[in-house]
């Protein structure tokens, strides 16, 4: 083992796969935290094993995929593009596995719905109330995780709010409404005073992107009027305190105003921003048996008003 903490097996693995040997846990667990970690000698630590046998179990892992997941050739380890792919798959089973054996989890098994900010807008309490006492004996646990898919292609949520359109392989999708567009600006700036707003109004000073799990990119504003400059954060808290700085303006769905109030921040009408979709997600394959009435529900409190 060297000094950055690479297995030694340098080239893709050799030979064909041994499909009699079986992955277990323990290669999956060793592959996320050497992924988590970027060096098999702090992924050793995290699992409480030795730094050899961590390489080990990496290389038999790749041994049985026939595919080098762990990039050795920098200072620090990366993923290939195989290890990316193979990562959330790895993920979604721990957590699966996880899941089945908590305890408690057998006589109520919660539903668990992510989002990665204002989760369903102003049907939010409608949709948890009436869940609630419609559904007593599974719970309906409400999640914010700051991921693009928040938490849902990793595993841990059964299903997830999501707006703006999700490339992520593996899911399927279901546009429940479309939600229209706001500017959020600094509160005592000059645009605060404003009764509306247009994309041409925010492009001259910079916008607030957070590219985690916002739905909002530089290409919202056509090609020849995008904005001069961008900031990026990694989540709502920090993009509501860049703008309450005066760091720049951005763009969000309606429902931010009344799910994200901050008095730093004055949110106006877009007039000519597109609605951003507001999906339910899940993914593709076997889940919580109650994800039928979650998707019926959420249509029903959507289809109230």
């Amino acid at each position: 083992m060297n000094s950055r903490g690479d297995t030694g097996n340098a080239g893709v693995p050799a030979g064909p796969r041994h499909p009699g040997r079986a992955v277990e846990l323990r290669h999956l667990r060793a592959f996320l935290a050497v992924a988590e970690e970027g060096n098999v000698t702090r992924a050793a630590a995290h699992l409480g094993l030795t730094q050899p046998a961590v390489s080990r179990t990496l290389a038999a892992l790749e041994r049985h995929l026939g595919v080098r997941l762990v990039d050795r050739s920098t200072h620090h380890l990366a993923l290939t593009p195989e290890g990316v792919a193979f990562r959330d798959k790895a993920a979604t089973a721990v957590a699966a596995f996880d899941e089945a054996l908590a305890p408690g989890r057998l006589r109520h098994w919660p539903l668990r719905l992510g989002h990665a900010w204002s989760a369903f807008g102003p049907y939010t309490t409608p949709l948890l109330r009436t869940w609630q006492e419609r559904h007593p004996q599974t719970p309906l646990e409400l999640l914010r995780i700051d991921d693009r898919t928040a938490g849902l292609t990793r595993g841990e949520v059964d299903a997830a709010v999501l707006r703006g359109p999700v490339r992520a392989p593996g899911l399927v999708t279901e546009v429940l409404f479309t939600e229209a567009r706001v500017a959020a600006v600094t509160a005592d700036g000059p645009l605060a005073s404003r009764t509306s707003l247009r994309l041409a109004d925010l492009a001259g000073g910079p916008v607030v992107l957070n590219p985690v799990s916002g739905s909002t990119t530089p290409e919202l504003w056509p090609p020849h009027a995008r904005p001069t400059a961008t900031l990026t954060v990694a989540n709502t808290d920090d993009w509501l305190t860049a703008i309450a700085a005066g760091r720049g303006s951005g763009v969000s769905g309606a429902s931010t105003a009344a799910m994200h109030p901050h008095p730093g921040v004055a949110y106006l009408p877009l007039d000519d921003a597109p609605g951003v979709p507001v999906l339910l997600a899940r993914r593709d394959g076997p889940g919580h048996p109650a994800l039928p009435e979650l998707a019926a529900l959420a249509r029903e409190i959507v289809a109230r008003g």
